[in-house]
């Protein structure tokens, strides 16, 4: 059942929460995506069958929350992320982010990093409103964002979608691969070679730019960015259980 949580902003984000044993999992979605999609819906029922706790939610401006996604930020769904962590989960969590939720998953442990024990990335899109985006962006795109506030940009998957100048600027106040990025904690990335949306070298340069003693990177050829075939749903289920069963051995 879908309960609400009022934040500190006055924002109401909708969440699905599954009492267990902790550490809890906390599966944060990706860019314009919502709570309700294969991979958080199958680790639902994963963690269910593991007796364990587990979150899934939407940012505000996403799925059943409030606000408008034009409205939002990386900033904002950073915050919404925060206050999810401390107001319906106790302890240590394991999160577990897809693609733009894999850069939240980042801000949130450099942000908490008492409160994340372990972290599992799955096609994860660190600084991709500046990378992707506006590095993407021809001479009349950057030129209208900065005119007009916004541009429109087609998309694989539904209608063309609105980018922001505020998303694009407020992006570049929450970067994670120009400055340090200690992750002292279990973590693994999983990576699809066909991925069109998230390149394979991004996941490389993450890998190579975070710092941890347990950090690694698993390349499956010929998935996509929605990584959610039966064998990339069970490498994402094992990978969850391996960074457990390391946070448990510790």
């Amino acid at each position: 059942m879908t309960d609400y949580l009022t934040t500190s902003q006055g924002r109401k984000i909708a969440y699905v929460k599954t009492q267990g044993t902790g550490p809890g999992i906390v599966f944060l979605g990706g860019f314009r995506s919502d709570m309700q999609g294969t991979k958080a819906v199958f680790l639902e029922d994963w963690a269910k069958q593991q007796g364990r706790a587990f979150l899934r939610f939407d940012y505000s401006g996403h799925g059943e929350s409030s606000e408008a996604f034009e409205d939002g930020a990386i900033g904002d769904w950073a915050e919404d992320a925060r206050e999810v962590l401390t107001h319906l989960t106790e302890g240590p969590q394991v999160l577990v982010g897809s693609s733009m939720g894999g850069w939240i998953s980042l801000l949130t442990a450099r942000a908490m990093p008492e409160r994340v024990c372990g972290l599992v990335g799955i096609a994860a899109a660190p600084d991709f409103t500046e990378d992707s985006m506006w590095a993407g962006f021809d001479e009349a795109q950057r030129a209208a964002l900065l005119r007009d506030g916004r541009v429109e940009l087609p998309s694989d998957y539904d209608a063309p979608y609105t980018i922001t100048r505020r998303l694009i600027e407020d992006g570049r106040n929450n970067l994670v691969l120009r400055d340090p990025l200690p992750l002292p904690f279990p973590v693994r990335f999983v990576q699809g070679t066909k991925d069109e949306a998230v390149a394979t070298s991004v996941a490389l340069r993450l890998l190579e730019h975070a710092e941890g003693d347990d950090i690694r990177l698993t390349l499956v050829k010929g998935a996509d960015h929605r990584f959610s075939t039966p064998d990339c749903l069970s490498l994402i289920a094992h990978s969850v259980a391996k960074v457990l069963s390391r946070v448990s051995a510790t």
